[in-house]
């Protein structure tokens, strides 16, 4: 709590000042949305899938499962890897991502690969993402093959790794409508990189542990930096059925997420 600034443009409360609420909305099992549900007893909750989790079951997921009223994903992949992460055979709301209701227009230019970062060191917020070494080796061997580099920076990453670089002053979904093809470590991103319209290679390491469905928009997927050039090269989106799978409906998804989370609120079905 010690790091909310006055000046942030997001409204924040503390469980200790927190206005009136009819629900209580959590993204994942981890300490801190059960730190809220237990804060909170008295609040349906609903968990929604909007951020980057792991494809095993959460270790709270237990704690969660009973006062769930809904479970909402933005894509039918999405959804199965969400059901396994809280451990439950219920069904989950498919409503699509609010990031794709306004999809930027594809304009590639000719050589430009985007470069989707992650988190190179763990901060009091975070943990840090393995794979990020890999991915600033293979950055510079698409520089030296002649590539024209802009780069996606993570909120959380450290952005004077990447200065040497064109760091993009648009969010990373709206810089992919510039290239030809991206490349990073393989997160909640990909699917709507390639709904705009641009093929990802993803970055792996062994110590990453990637749900199947963000795999599976990869073109191709690298553990060596000289593999970059020619997978970027090569680099095409996934079939229409893996997209729709994958990416779920696009348009009106805003809409249909916060109808679901009216309805539970007043324990009707959404």
């Amino acid at each position: 709590m010690s790091q909310i600034a006055p000046n942030d443009p997001v409204p924040v409360a503390t469980p200790a000042d927190a206005p009136p609420a009819d629900l209580l909305v959590v993204t994942g099992a981890g300490d801190w949305p059960l730190q809220c549900a237990a804060r909170f007893r008295r609040l349906p909750v609903v968990a929604s899938s909007l951020a980057y989790l792991g494809p095993g079951e959460a270790a709270g997921a237990r704690q969660l499962r009973g006062r769930l009223r809904v479970i909402t994903s933005s894509s039918p992949a999405e959804g199965r890897a969400f059901a396994g992460y809280l451990g439950t055979r219920r069904p989950v709301r498919v409503v699509g991502s609010p990031q794709t209701d306004t999809l930027p227009a594809r304009r590639p230019e000719p050589g430009l690969v985007l470069v989707v970062t992650s988190v190179t060191h763990p901060d009091g917020t975070g943990g840090a993402a393995p794979g990020t070494e890999l991915l600033l080796a293979s950055t510079e061997r698409l520089r030296a093959a002649g590539k024209s580099i802009l780069v996606g920076l993570h909120p959380r990453e450290d952005s004077s790794l990447w200065e040497q670089y064109e760091i993009s002053s648009v969010p990373t979904l709206e810089a992919s409508a510039r290239a030809e093809a991206a490349v990073g470590i393989p997160g909640t991103v990909f699917p709507m990189v390639t709904a705009v319209g641009t093929p990802v290679v993803g970055c792996v390491d062994p110590a990453l542990t990637v749900p199947d469905h963000l795999l599976a928009v990869c073109s191709s997927t690298i553990d060596d930096a000289a593999e970059a050039v020619p997978a970027i090269e090569a680099a095409r989106l996934p079939d229409a059925a893996t997209l729709a799978d994958t990416v779920g409906p696009i348009g009106g998804s805003a809409g249909r997420l916060l109808d679901v989370w009216a309805h539970a609120a007043h324990g009707r079905a959404g």
